[in-house]
């Protein structure tokens, strides 16, 4: 099992409503990629201060690595993830992914 977890930066502009538009355009991949089982998604709530700004995110689990490759490359993921780089302070600087295998 793959846990995709992607860490976002949005722009202080970006309303909540747009974010909760991302997040659930990344929810609906769920019935084009077979093998996508959960998606977790919302705001930082821990404590710590240890975000570094990272404020939002969410984790996309997998069964495998084949179904996360053909998640990244497929074209309705592709235009979230350029929707999320457009809404992400600095772009692709705002983003931060770190995949776990199980």
């Amino acid at each position: 099992m793959i846990q995709h977890c992607v860490f976002l930066r949005f722009k202080a502009a970006i309303q909540e409503a747009e974010k909760q538009a991302i997040y659930t355009a990344i929810a609906e991949l769920k019935d084009v990629v077979p093998g996508m089982l959960e998606v977790k998604s919302g705001p930082n709530v821990s404590p710590e201060g240890l975000s570094g700004g990272y404020n939002d995110g969410f984790i996309v689990t997998f069964e495998d690595e084949l179904v996360r490759d053909y998640y990244l490359k497929h074209p309705q993921h592709v235009a979230v993830g350029e929707r999320i780089v457009h809404a992400t302070d600095g772009g692709l600087a705002g983003i931060l992914v770190f995949d776990l295998a199980h």
